[in-house]
């Protein structure tokens, strides 16, 4: 009689190469086990997410995605201002851990809207450099010349919330530094030189050109599943003491609200009525909408970290400021339900 030997079946190790150097999140397969030091993030196509911790065996639901995830500390340098490349901030950070008071982690969300199927550490710098970038811009962070110690607790302050309001990012260490002589700044400068289109008349003038299809696809998915994110910090960070404020508050939530409900029934990129296909040209004008209203929320972003800082005088104007971005959200979805301009 024959005896057959038959080993059990195990499941190859994942290959995670360059996690928690040159990438923080690697896609997963199932029946993997997470890594030590690492945790797994899982997220359906409609946006719930949850964790699991190093150890554990990878079991996802259907169109359930996975990622591995290491959570630093990770690294880097920023350069707070595009006009002043020898200026530079020497950051150390991490990724959050579990907070109980919070259902959906931000980093998780962050991952099921705009993770991709990795996420790699240059790029998730260069997101961080063009928030920080933008807030500086807009004056909503201040990082003048000669800085005082209470004004540079005071940007580290709005700075550490800005990144874990935006990307679920903890800021463990900020020094400022001299990129001056790491940098070539006459490269940098023909670099720029040729990036610069050439003049044009207002007649020839032509808007950029790209894919529509990602690019809308993408930032449809961002509106869909962080517009009820954003609203529930909206609604949290501000509590006005006043009736007039309390009510302009309720009014922006509606509002915002029915823009949520617009992107669930945005219409196909491709069609203009149902069996009729959309001319390229207006393809590509719904979706530079579509990326105009993702910058906005990315706007909205920051400004709920702003809020989560703010004190009550401060309240009419972030209102006027929520206001404004809720008035974008809306051209900007309006418009991409449109056929034609």
């Amino acid at each position: 009689m024959l005896n057959l030997f038959i080993r059990p079946f195990r499941q190859p190790p994942p290959d995670l190469s360059g996690l928690g150097a040159g990438f923080i999140a690697l896609p997963l397969a199932k029946g993997c086990t997470v890594p030590a030091g690492c945790f797994a993030v899982l997220a359906t196509k409609d946006g719930h997410t949850r964790r699991l911790r190093e150890g554990a065996r990878l079991a996802p639901i259907e169109g359930e995605s996975a990622w591995c995830v290491h959570p630093g500390p990770y690294q880097c340098e920023l350069q707070p201002f595009a006009a002043a490349p020898e200026i530079g901030l020497r950051v150390a950070f991490a990724i959050d851990t579990p907070d109980p008071r919070e259902t959906h982690q931000r980093f998780d969300l962050f991952l099921a809207s705009e993770g991709g199927e990795q996420v790699a550490l240059e790029g998730f710098v260069a997101a961080l450099q063009a928030a920080l970038q933008r807030e500086l811009a807009q004056g909503n962070l201040e990082l003048p010349p000669c800085t005082s110690f209470e004004e540079w607790n005071a940007f580290r302050t709005g700075f550490n919330q800005l990144l874990y309001t935006r990307f679920g990012v903890m800021v463990d260490d900020c020094v400022p530094v001299d990129l001056g002589a790491a940098r070539d700044l006459a490269a940098l400068l023909m670099a720029r030189l040729a990036l610069q289109p050439a003049p044009q008349t207002p007649a020839t003038s032509q808007q950029e050109a790209f894919d529509p299809a990602p690019e809308d696809a993408m930032a449809l998915r961002r509106l869909f599943l962080e517009l009820p994110g954003l609203m529930c910090g909206w609604r949290l960070a501000i509590l006005p003491a006043e009736c007039a404020d309390f009510r302009r508050h309720q009014e922006l939530l509606r509002r915002l609200d029915l823009v949520s409900l617009a992107v669930g029934t945005m219409p196909a990129l491709a069609l203009s009525a149902p069996g009729q296909p959309l001319a390229g040209s207006e393809q590509l004008r719904r979706a530079r909408h579509s990326r105009r209203a993702a910058a906005a929320v990315d706007e909205a972003w920051a400004l709920l970290a702003r809020m989560k800082l703010s004190d009550a005088a401060m309240v009419p104007l972030l209102l006027d400021e929520a206001d404004r971005i809720v008035a974008n959200l809306e051209c900007d979805c309006a418009a991409r339900r449109e056929v034609r301009a």
